[in-house]
Order: structure tokens, then C-alpha cells, then sequence
């Protein structure tokens, strides 16, 4: 593949990611809810989020999900998501590098840390690209150009499934993460794209010892009609529009894993959401397409995006009676019907 069909296809995902047709619009966070503290014995201003990832402190339970690169928007959404991370002391992910590591051309539109000097900063691969050549110097060289503090492996079947261009061999890839683990110098994490992570494949990622997780369950951005929009078949991609495990399950399965650190990913829309993702076991909540539209305009959005958010999560913690994030964790979510 050229590195312009390639630019093409990233250019074609920002398009399609920014179209609110292509987002799941049944919200499954909504079916729990806090109880409301009348009397929370707290002061607003006591309220208490920021935390500790990848050993860096983050002035809210927040990463800005890895979205986009090798495009010429995605230079300036990057940079606006880089600098917006900055300025608010959250978490940063990027898109995948693979075609980086394979055309140096598209290699800027990836670094940012020059923008983001302090916070946690992750690269991206696709574990499937283990199964095509990809070792632990490919892994190695995708962290080592953007300085980054961990390194993201995807997991995207589906995607891959309905992409025109999809590799689908995902056979033996759980020893493989299990050697690179061993034998990468930052912390592996793995996730999904939009469909979820069960509790059974989480306790196998365990065994080989990847220690955090993103769920990326059901109910934000659809890969397969994003897919399927590009193949030119609308019809598969709305088969499987809602395919896999929403989020909300994805969490409270996942938190029963001893040790497990959480990124509640998927449909987290606001601060309500993180509120609600921490309680059922995440120790933090990624968001990808609501930052991407701000991205889309700049800086000061995003920055804006992520002080709303904490804001958000700041009143909700307050209501519900949570000083801090420890507490959050602690109180039981109502589900209004059952799984």
C-alpha cells in the first residue's frame, strides 16, 4: 500500500469518525445511576480527582484516547490534542504508528511530545501486526518515536473483518503479547477498538502479565459502520453497528480481576459518564470522538472539553457523597434494569 492510499484511508477515518451517524446512539450508562446525597458532608471544593498513571500525576482520571496520525489533519489535530493535554494534565493516546514505522514520511504527524512534555503519552500498534513481522523492535521503535510511557496493542477484529484492507489472522497472539511484556521496556496495554473486552480474554492478558486494560466496549464510535461505509456496504456495517459487550459490563467485569488497572473507554460522553465508569471498577475513563470534534477546531476546545468534563465529574463525585476518587469506587451505582 502506498503511503497516499494510506493518507487517504486516515483522512477517510477522521471524516467518518466526525459524522454522528457513524456513533451508537443507545447510552448504556444511562440504565445507572448514583444515589443523590442531600447532605453530602463535603465541601465542592474539597472534591479530590486527580490520580496516578503510568507513574505520572494526572489532574483528572482522564486520557484523551488514541485516535488519528499520517495524515495532514492529523498533524493539527494532534497538536491541538497534545497541547490541550498539556495544559490540562491529562492522559494522551495516539493512532496507530505501524504505517509510520513503515513510511518515515508520516513519522511527524505522530510526535508530539514536544507539545506534551510531561504527561503520560501512548503509542499504538495493532497486535494483529504481530503476526506479520512485528517483534519487540517494531514495538520498541513505535514507543522510541514518541517518547512515549506505554505502548497501546489493539485489538480489532471486526474492523478488520469489514475493512476492504483487513488483516484477520489473530491466531496464537496471546503468547505473543505475553513475550513482548517481557521483554518491552514500558508497560503493555491492551484494548479494543468499540466492541469490548470480555472478562475471559482479561484474565488470560493477566496470565501473560498485561496489568491495565481498555475496555472500549459498545456504545461510542461504530468500526463497522465506519468500515462498512467505506467498503460501500452500509448493510454489514449496520449488522454488526452494536456488536460486542457494552461498556458498562466490560467495567464491572473486568474490576473483579485482583490488581487489574481499568481504563473505562467506549460511549463516555461526559462527566456524568467517568463518574459512573469509576464507580463500577474503572480507575480511569478514555474518550476519543468527543475530543476529536473539538480537536477539530482547536487547542483551547479540547482544553475546554476536558475542564467541562472534569467539572462534570467534580459535581457528580460531590452529590454522591465521594471525596475522592478511592471513595467513588467504593459506592454502588442502581441499575435500573438488569443485564
Amino acid at each position: 500500500m502506498t503511503s497516499n492510499t494510506e493518507r487517504d484511508r486516515k483522512a477517510e477515518h477522521i471524516r467518518l469518525s466526525l459524522d454522528d451517524r457513524m456513533q451508537l446512539h443507545g447510552h448504556f450508562f444511562d440504565a445507572y445511576d448514583f444515589e443523590h446525597q442531600a447532605l453530602p458532608e463535603l465541601d465542592l471544593q474539597e472534591v479530590e480527582v486527580s490520580t496516578r498513571f503510568l507513574d505520572k500525576v494526572i489532574e483528572a482520571p482522564l486520557l484523551i484516547s488514541c485516535m488519528t496520525g499520517g495524515t495532514e489533519d492529523a498533524v493539527r489535530i494532534n497538536r491541538h490534542l497534545a497541547e490541550a493535554a498539556q495544559e490540562t494534565g491529562v492522559a494522551l493516546g495516539i493512532g496507530s504508528q505501524r504505517k509510520a514505522l513503515e513510511d518515515p514520511s508520516l513519522v511527524e504527524s505522530f510526535r508530539v511530545r514536544q507539545w506534551a512534555p510531561s504527561v503520560p503519552l501512548l503509542a499504538n500498534l495493532g497486535a494483529v501486526q504481530l503476526n506479520h513481522g512485528y517483534g519487540v523492535d517494531e514495538c520498541r521503535a513505535a514507543v522510541e518515536m514518541i517518547e512515549a510511557d506505554a505502548l497501546v496493542l489493539h485489538l480489532n477484529p471486526l474492523q478488520e473483518a469489514i475493512q476492504p484492507e483487513g488483516q484477520c489472522d489473530f491466531t496464537d497472539l496471546i503468547s505473543k503479547i505475553g513475550q513482548l511484556v517481557e521483554r518491552l521496556e514500558v508497560p503493555v496495554i491492551v484494548k479494543e477498538v468499540g466492541s469490548g473486552i470480555s472478562a475471559g480474554l482479561a484474565t488470560r492478558l493477566w496470565d501473560v502479565g498485561v496489568r491495565i486494560i481498555d475496555t472500549a466496549g459498545v456504545g461510542g464510535t461504530s468500526w463497522a459502520r465506519i468500515e462498512g461505509a467505506r467498503a460501500q456496504d452500509t448493510e454489514i456495517g449496520e449488522l454488526f453497528a452494536g456488536w460486542g459487550i457494552p461498556t458498562p459490563v466490560c467495567i464491572r467485569q473486568l474490576s473483579r480481576i485482583p490488581g487489574l488497572q481499568i481504563i473505562g473507554s467506549g460511549g463516555v460522553r461526559h462527566g456524568l459518564d467517568v463518574a459512573k465508569a469509576i464507580a463500577l471498577g474503572a480507575d480511569l475513563a478514555g474518550m476519543a470522538q468527543p475530543f476529536l470534534i473539538a480537536a477539530d477546531r482547536s487547542t483551547e476546545a479540547v482544553a475546554d472539553k476536558v475542564r467541562r468534563t472534569t467539572r462534570e465529574l467534580e459535581i457528580s463525585m460531590f452529590c454522591a457523597g465521594a471525596r475522592n476518587l478511592e471513595a467513588l469506587q467504593q459506592i454502588e451505582l442502581h441499575r435500573r434494569s438488569e443485564d
